[in-house]
């Protein structure tokens, strides 16, 4: 059994490096938003609008990625997809940190360079979206029944990790340098760095084993019961390859709108909300929030640093309460919490309050939100929708997640010129309707099988 266990953990720490690389990529962005505005914006006379499409434009990719990851998924495996979000991943980190590469020279910025620059950010984004999808997808058809759910969970605290990891990268890399050495060089090796863990996911990948149930699928059930039986032993190996073939046999696609359309909406306004609150703001924008407070550059780096530990923390409350208090109570507490934090935030702004009190408060609004809306709209996601339509219905609520995130992030900067207090207040008022929609329209399912919320929605 121990070797059984060693064997599903080691597949799993390396799938979840996946998730991982997923915050890295996402975060990266926070430590050179700065001067990529200062390199390729204002250099050129471009407006705030460019500033925010092209810090948030590797929300595009994830968007695609997002959609194109079923069908990858299922073409080329489970496995296989993975590995082209690593090599995504690589080759985003090297071309975000050297936008010249071929085509232009460096310190000459020019619209084609910007262009070029969103380029390989999307390209990282397309990785992202996968590693997104497909990554708990791995896992949860990799892992025993009896521990799926914190296999699984361990995805989500990845990414986080991942964020709070290249925080730290960011701060080593801008501690001590000057600022015009940041804007002409470090936001370079900021995006570089990223290369390591990609390259170090992708070659893993060549070790772990494609999931049975992808190789079920493809009619390829010796391999599928080779794996099955290092993963829970002769005598379940069997018994469980039996049910995936008869799961694979019965499985008919079903409409969308089977069940109605308030599943869906459900499902949507979930993803939706899980971004109106404004939450990628504070993760991409950090630096600079804690910048206009009054900090220095390295301060601020090093004020993002602690954010992220807080991040991690309060993540791992998520986990270890979820099936404890219930889906609601955690993400009903986490809007209260969230709209304290922005509607301090907002009326400190407006008085041009800043100082260690605006810290405190941010770290109010992250931390309720990593106990609630981060790791729970996960888990609803996966929980909420039928058998027959979950794939389509989750593709749906994944991409509506991303569309949303990419206009909260892309509307910051432009925001934030007119009025930083109306800004932080919005956020705020969105924490409001969140905490309603889910006290009014979102049930509960902790406790429940997944077959009893299929019978919950056809009443």
């Amino acid at each position: 059994m121990k070797s059984q266990s060693a064997f599903v953990l080691s597949i799993t720490f390396i799938a979840t490096l996946g998730g991982l690389l997923f915050g890295y990529d996402t975060a990266v962005i926070s430590g050179a938003e700065r001067s990529i505005q200062v390199y390729l914006i204002q250099s050129q006379g471009l407006s705030t609008i460019f500033h925010g499409l092209t810090i948030s434009s590797a929300l595009i990719g994830c968007i695609i990625g997002g959609i194109i990851s079923g069908i990858l998924s299922t073409a080329f495996g489970r496995k296989k997809t993975l590995m082209i979000a690593a090599l995504l991943f690589f080759i985003s980190a090297i071309g975000s940190a050297f936008p010249e590469f071929l085509f232009f020279d460096r310190d000459e910025p020019t619209i084609g360079l910007l262009l070029m620059f969103n380029f390989y950010r999307i390209i990282g984004g397309i990785g992202v979206g996968l590693a997104s999808a497909v990554c708990p997808m791995y896992i949860s058809e990799i892992a025993p029944a009896d521990i799926r759910g914190k296999l699984v969970s361990l995805n989500q605290f990845a990414i986080i990790f991942g964020m709070l990891v290249v925080y730290f990268v960011n701060w080593s890399i801008a501690s001590g340098q000057t600022i015009e050495w940041i804007n002409e060089t470090g936001w370079r090796y900021m995006f570089l760095s990223e290369t390591i863990p990609a390259a170090l996911f992708g070659i893993l990948l060549f070790f772990v084993p494609e999931t049975p149930r992808y190789l079920s699928l493809k009619n390829r059930n010796d391999e599928a019961l080779q794996i099955l039986t290092k993963i829970n032993g002769p005598a379940k190996a069997r018994i469980i390859l039996d049910e995936i073939i008869i799961s694979i046999k019965q499985h008919t696609s079903a409409a969308i709108f089977s069940y109605g359309k308030t599943i869906i909406f459900i499902g949507i306004m979930l993803s939706v909300f899980q971004q109106f609150v404004g939450i990628n703001v504070a993760l991409y924008y950090a630096p600079r929030i804690f910048e206009s407070m009054g900090a220095a550059t390295d301060a601020s780096f090093l004020q993002t640093v602690i954010m992220g530990l807080v991040n991690v923390v309060f993540t791992v409350i998520a986990i270890m309460t979820v099936d404890k208090w219930g889906r609601k109570p955690l993400l009903i507490t986490g809007s209260v919490g969230m709209a304290f934090g922005m509607f301090s935030i907002s009326a400190l702004s407006y008085f041009e309050i800043i100082g260690i009190s605006t810290l405190v408060f941010i770290i109010i609004y992250t931390a309720s939100f990593m106990m609630s809306w981060g790791p729970i709209c996960w888990v609803l996601i996966s929980e909420i929708f039928p058998n027959k339509i979950r794939g389509k219905a989750v593709a749906i609520a994944v991409a509506a997640q991303w569309a949303a995130n990419y206009f909260i992030s892309s509307t910051y900067p432009a925001m934030m010129e007119f009025s930083g207090s109306l800004t932080y207040g919005f956020y705020g008022f969105m924490s409001i309707l969140s905490l309603i929609f889910v006290w009014k329209m979102v049930p509960e399912t902790k406790g429940k099988t997944l077959e009893e919320m299929e019978e919950l929605w056809k009443k």
